[in-house]
């Protein structure tokens, strides 16, 4: 049986070439890069390699990189940090849509007595704009929004959004994890300040991330220990990880270009192959501009969560929603502040492409639906198990 792999936005796979790079580190490179001997500053040069990396592909200066464990703590550090830093606003603003990453900070600097607005987005799950430069006032702080929706693919307007803030003095955090590699991401054009990264969802290791933290932005680190990473997050760096993280940059700078163009012909080839083959599937945010290998497919009425239990049993691997939402039984927050219904968003599965995706990986996967999924008085429905093949 071929083993099909189509959940890139939940992780990737670790790239040849980033393997290569750690496996040199792991091997030659294991000194503490604090020390001043060779086998110290051999790592240290190692990590001033990664940060010029990282720095490269965002357009930001090596010294704005700050190393961390992944996505999820650099946006905390982002929020909680700007927070801590600031001694007067006392207002955040962020969208409906955003990454537990964000959304829990944000309920717990609610609970600390910041007003928090979660701004709507519209059925493409594109936030409203207007609402945003309503809610803006001179008491707000920070404005975080994700740059590309991990569930629906959805790109924000985060340049415009970011122009709207700075006007009120505010900062703008950019939750950029799902957008690099797949997008060109800037952080000058973006007009951010702060910006969250992580490594394995471009095909580096887990336990990497980065935040860009522009020069001059006030922000205060959330751990206490050495003068690790300006001691915004203090600790002996994970060297081999960030050399990963850096390797994997370097890749997805090379690679762009010719990489967006495929991945996207192939997606938009499964969305109006399977949009044929089965009357009354939707694809979730069709009508705006979106993530090049990312496709939400709500299929009324059929158990998304069944559906792929039952592609994994035919070797296709797809998720339901975010991977960070599995084993939760509530329907998407993403899908439900787009405005679905429960059992829309409930019959909804998520297909994220990646580079080693090919055309017979995208007729496995139709071949797979077809055999579980049948469209009969234009009503969808999974077949009974006993009728499935193999």
């Amino acid at each position: 049986m071929q083993l099909v792999y189509l959940d890139h936005n939940a992780t990737t796979p670790v790239a040849p070439e980033v393997r290569t790079a750690m496996d040199a580190c792991l091997t030659h490179a294991f000194g503490n890069p604090s020390s001043l001997h060779h086998f110290g500053q051999q790592a240290r040069h190692l990590l001033d390699v990664a940060r010029l990396q990282v720095g490269a592909l965002l357009g930001a200066a090596a010294e704005e990189v700050i190393f961390t464990s992944g996505g999820t703590e650099a946006s905390n550090l982002a929020l909680l940090g700007v927070a801590q830093a600031s001694g007067k606003r006392r207002h955040i603003l962020t969208t409906a849509i955003e990454h537990p990453a964000t959304l829990n900070p944000c309920a717990m600097l609610e609970s600390e007595g910041y007003a928090v607005t979660y701004a709507p987005v519209d059925v493409d799950g594109r936030v409203d704009l207007g609402a945003c430069e309503h809610a803006l006032s001179d008491e707000t702080l920070l404005v975080s929004i994700m740059l590309a929706n991990n569930e629906v693919g959805t790109i924000e307007p985060v340049t415009e959004l970011a122009a709207l803030a700075h006007a009120r003095g505010a900062l703008v955090h950019c939750d950029a994890v799902q957008a690099i590699g797949k997008i060109p991401v800037n952080v000058h054009a973006l007009g951010v300040d702060l910006l969250s990264v992580s490594s394995h969802k471009l095909y580096g290791p887990k336990g990497a991330g980065a935040l860009y933290v522009k020069r001059g932005t006030s922000i205060t680190g959330r751990q206490h220990g050495g003068g690790q990473e300006r001691r915004l997050r203090p600790g002996t760096e994970n060297v081999p990880g960030i050399v990963g993280l850096g390797a994997a940059c370097a890749l997805a700078r090379a690679r762009l270009t010719e990489e967006t163009p495929r991945i996207r012909a192939l997606r938009d080839e499964l969305e109006q192959r399977l949009l044929a083959e089965f009357p009354g599937l939707r694809v979730n945010a069709k009508g705006t501009a979106r993530l090049p290998n990312t496709t939400s497919l709500c299929l009324p009425a059929v158990s998304g969560e069944a559906l792929a239990v039952n592609l994994d049993l035919l070797g296709v691997a797809i998720s339901t929603a975010s991977a960070c939402s599995t084993g939760e039984h509530a329907p998407s927050h993403v899908l439900t502040a787009m405005g679905q219904s429960e059992a829309d968003a409930k019959s909804t599965v998520r297909v994220s492409l990646g580079r080693a995706t090919t055309r017979a990986h995208v007729d496995t996967l139709i071949l797979a639906l077809t055999s579980l999924v049948r469209a009969e008085g234009g009503r969808l429905t999974l077949r009974p198990t006993e009728t499935r093949p193999g």
